[in-house]
């Protein structure tokens, strides 16, 4: 059995976000704790968690807020230092993690020690067939909204790793964060895909009785 890996990360928790791995999340940061976080990530490894808050936050999101769980780590692959002091950033998703426990720190922002996630049903003889119906679904979803084009299905059938192609329809496309959420903290991808059908299912009709 394979070790764990085991991560020690700042973690950026966010609203209504899930960050998916083989996704692109562009933020703008303005927050004087997340601006040195960002600061001392870049004189680091670039590495960060995104969290979603869970609900009620609210009263407490300038200290210390429940977060979700499972979240999404990645790397800074851009980013843009403004006059103002805020950062323009690009995070590329790397993993899933499972927040083990949050970390003493005298950082403004919040640290934690997690556990990289590792995908598993990707060989299962339905994964196949779940995928295709995802790229038939998202090209209907494009359709309804005025946003099919022949770049678009080409980029949907670019996508051969049924997880990557599970994620980014879920980071692109589903607008209920509890689905997403939903979404990122499954590991089998077959159960996945199947999840992200329903919800395709039901956009799709919600689309339709809309137009």
């Amino acid at each position: 059995m394979p070790v764990a890996t085991r991560l020690y990360l700042p973690i950026f928790p966010l609203p209504d976000l899930a960050f998916f791995p083989r996704t692109f999340l562009p933020l703008h940061v303005f927050e004087a704790r997340y601006r040195a976080m960002i600061t001392d990530c870049l004189g680091r490894d670039k590495r960060l968690a995104v969290v979603g808050l869970k609900p009620g936050y609210e009263p407490l999101y300038e200290a210390k807020p429940a977060v979700n769980t499972v979240a999404g780590a990645g790397r800074i692959v851009r980013w843009e230092r403004l006059s103002s002091g805020r950062y323009n950033i690009l995070l590329q998703g790397e993993h899933r993690i499972r927040i083990e426990r949050e970390l003493p720190s005298d950082t403004l922002y919040r640290m934690v020690e997690a556990t990289a996630l590792s995908e598993i049903g990707a060989d299962s003889p339905r994964v196949e067939a779940l995928g295709g119906r995802v790229r038939a679904q998202c090209l209907r979803i494009l359709e309804a909204v005025g946003r099919s084009s022949a770049e678009t299905r080409q980029a949907l059938e670019s996508v051969r790793s049924p997880g990557e192609l599970c994620d980014q329809v879920a980071s692109a496309v589903i607008p209920a964060a509890s689905v997403r959420q939903a979404l990122l903290e499954e590991l089998n991808v077959a159960r996945r895909l199947e999840r992200l059908v329903s919800a395709l299912d039901a956009l799709l009709k919600q689309l339709t009785r809309e137009h």
